[in-house]
Protein backbone atom coordinates (compact mmCIF):
# COMPACT_ATOMS: atom_id res chain seq x y z
CA UNK A 1 0.00 0.00 0.00
CA UNK A 2 1.36 3.12 -0.89
CA UNK A 3 2.15 6.29 1.84
CA UNK A 4 -0.58 8.75 1.95
CA UNK A 5 -0.18 12.70 0.88
CA UNK A 6 -0.01 14.88 3.29
CA UNK A 7 -1.87 18.19 2.02
CA UNK A 8 -2.17 21.81 4.20
CA UNK A 9 -3.66 25.10 3.99
CA UNK A 10 0.12 27.22 4.27
CA UNK A 11 0.34 31.00 5.33
CA UNK A 12 3.32 32.12 3.39
CA UNK A 13 3.24 35.66 5.03
CA UNK A 14 0.97 37.91 6.79
CA UNK A 15 -2.72 39.45 5.62
CA UNK A 16 -2.56 37.12 2.79
CA UNK A 17 -4.92 34.12 1.53
CA UNK A 18 -3.77 30.77 2.99
CA UNK A 19 -2.62 28.35 -0.33
CA UNK A 20 -3.00 25.09 -0.74
CA UNK A 21 -0.14 22.60 -1.23
CA UNK A 22 2.16 19.43 -0.67
CA UNK A 23 3.24 19.03 3.36
CA UNK A 24 5.33 16.49 5.08
CA UNK A 25 3.55 13.28 6.56
CA UNK A 26 3.51 14.06 10.44
CA UNK A 27 5.28 10.93 12.61
CA UNK A 28 3.41 10.36 15.98
CA UNK A 29 7.04 11.32 18.30
CA UNK A 30 6.61 10.13 22.23
CA UNK A 31 3.25 10.79 23.89
CA UNK A 32 2.07 11.97 20.55
CA UNK A 33 -1.05 11.33 17.65
CA UNK A 34 -1.42 11.47 14.36
CA UNK A 35 -4.47 12.12 13.70
CA UNK A 36 -5.97 11.63 9.91
CA UNK A 37 -8.80 14.88 9.66
CA UNK A 38 -12.19 14.10 9.02
CA UNK A 39 -13.30 17.95 10.28
CA UNK A 40 -11.74 21.05 11.39
CA UNK A 41 -12.81 24.56 12.70
CA UNK A 42 -12.11 28.36 12.76
CA UNK A 43 -11.63 30.01 15.63
CA UNK A 44 -11.00 34.02 15.99
CA UNK A 45 -7.59 33.50 16.92
CA UNK A 46 -6.80 32.10 13.55
CA UNK A 47 -8.33 35.06 11.90
CA UNK A 48 -5.78 37.46 14.01
CA UNK A 49 -3.23 34.81 12.99
CA UNK A 50 -3.73 35.34 9.17
CA UNK A 51 -4.03 38.77 9.49
CA UNK A 52 -1.04 40.10 11.32
CA UNK A 53 1.24 36.70 11.56
CA UNK A 54 0.33 36.68 15.50
CA UNK A 55 1.81 34.12 17.45
CA UNK A 56 3.94 32.60 14.32
CA UNK A 57 6.73 31.09 14.63
CA UNK A 58 8.18 29.39 11.56
CA UNK A 59 7.68 30.84 7.81
CA UNK A 60 5.17 29.36 5.97
CA UNK A 61 3.00 28.39 8.60
CA UNK A 62 0.37 25.67 9.43
CA UNK A 63 -2.10 26.83 12.24
CA UNK A 64 -5.36 26.30 13.19
CA UNK A 65 -7.02 24.04 16.79
CA UNK A 66 -9.59 21.92 16.46
CA UNK A 67 -9.25 18.64 14.63
CA UNK A 68 -11.74 15.76 14.53
CA UNK A 69 -11.02 12.29 12.66
CA UNK A 70 -9.30 9.11 12.92
CA UNK A 71 -5.97 7.98 14.80
CA UNK A 72 -3.53 7.28 12.09
CA UNK A 73 -0.39 6.79 14.17
CA UNK A 74 0.64 6.40 17.70
CA UNK A 75 3.79 7.55 19.36
CA UNK A 76 6.00 5.29 21.92
CA UNK A 77 4.44 5.58 25.56
CA UNK A 78 0.41 6.14 24.10
CA UNK A 79 -1.23 3.73 25.95
CA UNK A 80 -4.82 4.87 25.77
CA UNK A 81 -5.56 5.19 22.23
CA UNK A 82 -5.09 3.31 18.75
CA UNK A 83 -4.77 3.67 15.39
CA UNK A 84 -8.38 4.04 14.20
CA UNK A 85 -9.77 5.34 17.11
CA UNK A 86 -12.63 8.18 16.80
CA UNK A 87 -11.13 11.23 18.27
CA UNK A 88 -11.18 15.15 18.83
CA UNK A 89 -7.93 16.59 19.88
CA UNK A 90 -6.50 20.02 20.04
CA UNK A 91 -3.35 20.60 17.97
CA UNK A 92 -1.31 23.12 19.26
CA UNK A 93 0.86 24.98 16.82
CA UNK A 94 -0.07 27.97 18.75
CA UNK A 95 2.65 27.15 21.52
CA UNK A 96 5.21 24.68 19.48
CA UNK A 97 5.64 26.06 16.52
CA UNK A 98 5.87 23.58 14.12
CA UNK A 99 3.54 23.23 10.96
CA UNK A 100 2.91 19.16 11.83
CA UNK A 101 1.34 20.71 14.91
CA UNK A 102 -1.57 23.09 12.96
CA UNK A 103 -4.98 21.72 12.13
CA UNK A 104 -5.20 23.12 8.40
CA UNK A 105 -4.16 20.03 7.09
CA UNK A 106 -5.07 16.23 6.41
CA UNK A 107 -2.44 15.16 9.18
CA UNK A 108 -2.34 16.22 11.93
CA UNK A 109 0.42 16.04 14.74
CA UNK A 110 -2.04 16.49 18.32
CA UNK A 111 -0.34 15.20 22.40
CA UNK A 112 -2.31 12.11 23.53
CA UNK A 113 -3.04 14.17 26.24
CA UNK A 114 -5.05 16.78 24.51
CA UNK A 115 -7.39 14.62 23.09
CA UNK A 116 -10.48 12.26 23.00
CA UNK A 117 -12.56 9.25 22.40
CA UNK A 118 -15.69 10.71 20.21
CA UNK A 119 -18.09 8.58 20.99
CA UNK A 120 -19.87 6.97 17.54
CA UNK A 121 -22.95 8.60 18.41
CA UNK A 122 -21.41 12.20 17.46
CA UNK A 123 -20.15 13.01 13.85
CA UNK A 124 -16.96 14.69 13.45
CA UNK A 125 -18.49 17.75 12.37
CA UNK A 126 -20.32 17.85 15.70
CA UNK A 127 -17.51 17.09 18.07
CA UNK A 128 -14.96 19.35 16.28
CA UNK A 129 -16.37 22.35 18.21
CA UNK A 130 -14.96 21.25 21.09
CA UNK A 131 -11.04 21.15 21.77
CA UNK A 132 -9.73 24.43 21.99
CA UNK A 133 -12.82 26.48 23.45
CA UNK A 134 -12.72 23.45 26.04
CA UNK A 135 -8.83 23.51 26.98
CA UNK A 136 -9.30 27.50 26.53
CA UNK A 137 -12.08 27.54 29.27
CA UNK A 138 -10.15 25.08 31.61
CA UNK A 139 -6.76 27.64 31.10
CA UNK A 140 -8.93 30.22 32.57
CA UNK A 141 -11.31 28.62 35.29
CA UNK A 142 -9.12 25.91 36.90
CA UNK A 143 -5.74 27.45 36.81
CA UNK A 144 -4.19 28.36 40.86
CA UNK A 145 -1.38 29.70 39.56
CA UNK A 146 -0.93 32.83 36.98
CA UNK A 147 1.14 32.80 34.26
CA UNK A 148 2.55 34.24 31.78
CA UNK A 149 0.62 34.70 28.62
CA UNK A 150 2.36 37.48 26.31
CA UNK A 151 5.09 39.96 28.35
CA UNK A 152 3.71 41.91 30.24
CA UNK A 153 0.58 39.83 30.65
CA UNK A 154 -0.48 37.47 33.03
CA UNK A 155 -2.82 34.17 32.74
CA UNK A 156 -6.13 34.63 34.94
CA UNK A 157 -6.07 31.53 37.77
CA UNK A 158 -9.48 31.13 39.35
CA UNK A 159 -8.85 28.34 40.90
CA UNK A 160 -11.99 26.54 40.51
CA UNK A 161 -12.68 23.25 40.61
CA UNK A 162 -12.44 20.53 37.72
CA UNK A 163 -16.30 19.86 36.02
CA UNK A 164 -17.61 16.59 37.81
CA UNK A 165 -19.39 14.13 35.96
CA UNK A 166 -22.18 13.66 39.09
CA UNK A 167 -24.28 16.14 40.13
CA UNK A 168 -22.20 18.55 41.87
CA UNK A 169 -23.63 20.77 44.48
CA UNK A 170 -24.01 24.02 44.05
CA UNK A 171 -21.08 26.32 45.77
CA UNK A 172 -22.75 29.00 46.32
CA UNK A 173 -20.24 30.80 43.91
CA UNK A 174 -21.60 32.71 40.77
CA UNK A 175 -19.20 33.19 37.74
CA UNK A 176 -20.54 35.58 35.04
CA UNK A 177 -19.99 34.94 31.10
CA UNK A 178 -19.97 38.17 28.83
CA UNK A 179 -20.22 36.44 25.44
CA UNK A 180 -22.47 32.88 26.77
CA UNK A 181 -23.32 32.18 23.12
CA UNK A 182 -19.51 32.64 21.92
CA UNK A 183 -17.90 29.00 21.10
CA UNK A 184 -15.06 29.75 24.26
CA UNK A 185 -18.27 31.63 27.02
CA UNK A 186 -20.65 28.45 25.69
CA UNK A 187 -18.13 26.27 26.88
CA UNK A 188 -17.20 27.91 30.27
CA UNK A 189 -20.90 27.84 30.94
CA UNK A 190 -21.23 24.35 30.45
CA UNK A 191 -17.63 23.70 32.54
CA UNK A 192 -18.56 25.91 35.39
CA UNK A 193 -21.92 24.64 35.48
CA UNK A 194 -20.86 21.11 35.90
CA UNK A 195 -18.33 22.25 38.74
CA UNK A 196 -20.84 23.48 40.73
CA UNK A 197 -21.14 26.99 40.08
CA UNK A 198 -23.94 29.29 39.48
CA UNK A 199 -23.66 30.73 36.12
CA UNK A 200 -24.97 34.46 34.70
CA UNK A 201 -24.89 35.14 30.95
CA UNK A 202 -24.27 38.17 28.82
CA UNK A 203 -25.47 37.49 25.02
CA UNK A 204 -27.23 38.61 22.17
CA UNK A 205 -31.02 38.87 22.56
CA UNK A 206 -31.40 36.66 19.70
CA UNK A 207 -29.25 34.03 21.93
CA UNK A 208 -30.67 34.23 25.19
CA UNK A 209 -32.38 30.94 25.39
CA UNK A 210 -29.26 29.37 23.73
CA UNK A 211 -27.29 30.87 26.30
CA UNK A 212 -29.87 29.32 29.14
CA UNK A 213 -29.45 25.63 27.45
CA UNK A 214 -25.79 25.46 28.38
CA UNK A 215 -26.42 26.09 31.87
CA UNK A 216 -26.77 29.91 33.00
CA UNK A 217 -29.29 30.34 35.20
CA UNK A 218 -29.76 34.19 34.33
CA UNK A 219 -28.70 35.86 30.83
CA UNK A 220 -29.27 39.53 29.97
CA UNK A 221 -29.09 41.31 26.47
CA UNK A 222 -25.55 43.02 25.99
CA UNK A 223 -27.32 45.37 24.22
CA UNK A 224 -29.81 46.82 27.34
CA UNK A 225 -28.24 49.71 28.62
CA UNK A 226 -28.82 48.74 32.13
CA UNK A 227 -27.00 45.60 31.45
CA UNK A 228 -24.32 46.03 33.92
CA UNK A 229 -27.11 47.21 36.99
CA UNK A 230 -29.35 44.07 35.84
CA UNK A 231 -26.07 41.31 36.01
CA UNK A 232 -24.62 42.96 39.27
CA UNK A 233 -28.59 42.95 40.83
CA UNK A 234 -28.86 38.63 39.62
CA UNK A 235 -25.53 38.29 41.05
CA UNK A 236 -26.99 39.18 44.62
CA UNK A 237 -25.85 38.46 47.74
CA UNK A 238 -24.10 35.27 46.48
CA UNK A 239 -19.90 34.73 46.34
CA UNK A 240 -18.86 36.46 43.29
CA UNK A 241 -15.79 34.90 42.04
CA UNK A 242 -15.62 37.38 39.11
CA UNK A 243 -15.92 37.88 34.85
CA UNK A 244 -15.47 35.62 31.90
CA UNK A 245 -15.11 37.97 29.05
CA UNK A 246 -15.07 35.93 26.06
CA UNK A 247 -15.74 38.82 24.08
CA UNK A 248 -12.89 41.87 25.59
CA UNK A 249 -13.66 44.62 23.36
CA UNK A 250 -13.60 48.48 25.41
CA UNK A 251 -17.58 48.08 25.54
CA UNK A 252 -17.47 44.75 27.15
CA UNK A 253 -14.82 45.59 29.24
CA UNK A 254 -16.31 49.40 30.19
CA UNK A 255 -18.78 46.60 31.38
CA UNK A 256 -16.77 44.34 33.38
CA UNK A 257 -15.31 47.28 35.56
CA UNK A 258 -18.98 48.48 36.47
CA UNK A 259 -19.88 44.83 37.64
CA UNK A 260 -16.51 44.27 39.10
CA UNK A 261 -16.77 47.70 41.28
CA UNK A 262 -20.28 47.59 42.51
CA UNK A 263 -19.49 43.88 43.69
CA UNK A 264 -16.60 44.54 45.67
CA UNK A 265 -13.96 43.55 43.06
CA UNK A 266 -12.66 39.78 41.69
CA UNK A 267 -11.51 38.27 38.89
CA UNK A 268 -11.44 39.37 35.37
CA UNK A 269 -10.80 36.59 32.57
CA UNK A 270 -10.48 37.91 29.46
CA UNK A 271 -9.80 36.02 25.53
CA UNK A 272 -7.55 39.43 24.40
CA UNK A 273 -5.57 41.51 26.89
CA UNK A 274 -6.85 43.11 29.68
CA UNK A 275 -7.42 47.25 30.13
CA UNK A 276 -4.16 48.31 31.55
CA UNK A 277 -5.52 49.57 34.38
CA UNK A 278 -7.64 47.86 36.83
CA UNK A 279 -8.40 48.84 40.25
CA UNK A 280 -6.23 47.05 42.82
CA UNK A 281 -9.44 45.00 44.02
CA UNK A 282 -9.74 43.40 40.41
CA UNK A 283 -7.48 40.59 39.58
CA UNK A 284 -7.05 40.56 35.45
CA UNK A 285 -5.46 38.63 32.70
CA UNK A 286 -5.47 36.96 29.53
CA UNK A 287 -6.58 33.52 28.71
CA UNK A 288 -3.59 31.63 27.06
CA UNK A 289 -5.46 28.41 26.00
CA UNK A 290 -3.16 25.77 26.18
CA UNK A 291 -1.60 24.45 29.76
CA UNK A 292 -1.62 21.08 31.38
CA UNK A 293 -4.35 21.94 33.88
CA UNK A 294 -6.30 20.57 31.26
CA UNK A 295 -4.93 17.22 30.99
CA UNK A 296 -7.30 15.54 33.80
CA UNK A 297 -9.89 16.86 32.07
CA UNK A 298 -9.82 15.52 28.91
CA UNK A 299 -8.34 12.20 30.47
CA UNK A 300 -11.41 11.75 32.47
CA UNK A 301 -14.21 13.75 31.55
CA UNK A 302 -14.13 14.66 28.14
CA UNK A 303 -15.54 11.29 26.76
CA UNK A 304 -17.80 9.85 29.31
CA UNK A 305 -19.64 13.43 29.35
CA UNK A 306 -20.16 13.53 25.50
CA UNK A 307 -21.39 10.39 26.37
CA UNK A 308 -23.65 11.09 28.54
CA UNK A 309 -25.23 14.85 27.28
CA UNK A 310 -22.92 16.50 30.43
CA UNK A 311 -20.95 18.06 28.15
CA UNK A 312 -22.85 19.37 24.99
CA UNK A 313 -20.57 20.19 21.35
CA UNK A 314 -22.10 23.80 21.36
CA UNK A 315 -22.56 26.12 19.63
CA UNK A 316 -23.72 24.01 16.74
CA UNK A 317 -21.27 23.98 13.66
CA UNK A 318 -22.12 25.22 10.32
CA UNK A 319 -20.28 23.82 7.86
CA UNK A 320 -18.76 26.00 5.08
CA UNK A 321 -17.30 23.73 2.59
CA UNK A 322 -15.53 20.11 2.17
CA UNK A 323 -11.63 20.46 1.49
CA UNK A 324 -9.19 22.55 2.51
CA UNK A 325 -9.70 25.01 -0.43
CA UNK A 326 -12.72 26.42 1.84
CA UNK A 327 -10.66 27.80 4.97
CA UNK A 328 -10.00 30.36 2.91
CA UNK A 329 -13.81 31.30 2.96
CA UNK A 330 -14.50 30.30 6.63
CA UNK A 331 -11.71 32.14 7.88
CA UNK A 332 -13.81 35.56 5.75
CA UNK A 333 -17.07 34.58 7.42
CA UNK A 334 -15.47 34.01 10.85
CA UNK A 335 -13.94 37.78 10.43
CA UNK A 336 -17.17 39.21 9.16
CA UNK A 337 -18.97 37.88 12.60
CA UNK A 338 -20.94 35.06 13.60
CA UNK A 339 -23.55 34.33 16.30
CA UNK A 340 -24.08 31.16 18.42
CA UNK A 341 -22.14 29.02 16.25
CA UNK A 342 -18.78 27.62 15.19
CA UNK A 343 -17.70 27.47 11.31
CA UNK A 344 -16.50 23.95 10.40
CA UNK A 345 -15.00 22.45 7.20
CA UNK A 346 -15.38 18.99 6.08
CA UNK A 347 -11.99 16.64 4.89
Amino acid sequence: MSAPNNQAAWLHQSNTALEVGDAPMPVAGVGELVIKNAAIAINPLDCHMQDSGVFIQQWPAIFGCDVAGEVYDVGPSVENFKKGDRVIGHAINLSSGRPQDGAFALYTVVPAEKAAILPDTIAFTDGVVVPFALEAAICALSLKVPGVAMPGVATPALGLPYPSLQQAPPSGKTLVVYGGSSSVGSMATQLATAAGLRVVSVAGKHNLAFSKSCGATDVFDHKDPLVANKVIEAVGQSSFIGIFDAIATPETYSHDLVILDKLGGGQLACVHPPPADVPANVTAGMIWGINDVATPVWRDYVTPALESGKLQCLPRPTIVGKGLESINEALKRSKAGVSATKLVIEL
